[in-house]
């Protein structure tokens, strides 16, 4: 355990070391908080003053344990937790955390803060920005996250109800591999029973999910964040784009996420990238910008789109 450096921090630890023991010595308390006993001893009646009954044992097997019966408070927080909280509470609203239970969550830490360390905390939210979008795509339902969470840690069955993009609504067995959050949507993946392969589900269009008893074993391939990005590379758009690049696969794949389009080595060199486009000038905006020479294969009307950008380009250039 690091040695606390301020004194009322070394009291936290004092109280966190007593409540993880039934009783634990004074030499040993001396030892972890990097202190001599006397200042522990100090320690225990700065404690008591503060309403926490702790009791110094005499003799051979002596020395500090809690009040049995004693309730410790439930949250006492330093400075750098009560920020570490905030920050990851402030972060997790943004990130698809379930927006309203992070808000509350925020009032009720904010509200048993100490009035000094709450006006420090509320700084940090009045002047804390983010880039990207001002709330995340979709929140999907906190009791799903956890229920997926823990049957994918436990490899337990679970029946979904689950609405597809297109609004149909379905019921469905899924052996959950993972959850993964992208680009502030929440993802399960697994083996999905009904079609017998493995799928990806958005979580904010599950309505809802039960365990089953029924266990799983995991694939030794499996992989969800991979298995998300390619499934999101996937997506039927109006176009579906494949070009060979000039380029290194390692080289590319620093360029290219995953979610945006499938590399593969060419057995003629080079790089093939297929994705699906909604739109070919962004598209050709997109090539553009990568920087490898690059070799259309389809569609054909792409090239006309890339002929477009260069002339656009080169009239601002000549401006």
């Amino acid at each position: 355990m690091p040695q606390p450096s301020h004194p009322t921090t070394r009291v936290l630890a004092m109280l966190e070391l007593l409540q993880a023991h039934h009783r634990i010595g004074g030499a040993e308390l001396a030892r972890r908080l990097g202190v001599d006993e006397r200042t522990v001893r100090r320690y225990a009646a700065r404690l008591d003053d503060l309403g926490v009954p702790v009791v110094a044992d005499r003799g051979r097997y002596g020395g500090y344990r809690l009040m049995p019966g004693y309730k410790l408070p439930p949250l006492m927080l330093t400075d750098e937790e009560a920020a570490a909280v905030v920050l990851g509470l402030l972060a997790g609203r943004r990130m698809g955390l379930a927006g309203q239970a992070a808000e509350s969550a925020l009032a009720k830490v904010e509200r048993v803060l100490p009035a000094a360390l709450r006006d420090r905390v509320q700084a940090l939210r009045d002047t804390l920005g983010f880039t990207g979008p001002d709330r995340a795509a979709a929140a999907p339902d906190t009791g799903a996250v956890l229920t997926l969470a823990a049957a994918a840690r436990g490899r337990r069955r679970v029946r979904l109800r689950y609405r597809s993009w297109r609004g149909e609504d379905t019921e469905r067995d899924l052996d959950p591999y993972g959850l993964v959050l992208h680009s502030g949507r929440w993802y399960v993946t697994g083996r999905d029973h009904r079609s017998g392969q493995a799928r990806t589900f958005r979580v904010d269009r599950i309505a809802s999910a039960e365990p089953g008893a029924e266990t799983f074993e995991v694939p030794g391939d499996a992989d969800p964040v991979r298995q998300v990005t390619a499934s999101l590379a996937r997506v039927p758009y109006a176009h579906e784009v494949e070009v060979v690049l000039d380029a290194g696969l390692a080289d590319a794949r620093r360029r290219i996420p995953e979610s945006v389009a499938l590399l593969a080595e060419d057995p003629g060199g080079g790089v093939v990238m297929t994705m699906r486009a909604e739109r070919l000038d962004g598209a050709a905006r997109m090539l553009a910008g990568l920087g490898f020479p690059f070799t259309v294969r389809r569609p054909a009307e792409l090239r006309g789109h890339i002929r477009d950008l260069a002339r656009a380009l080169e009239e601002q250039a000549a401006r």
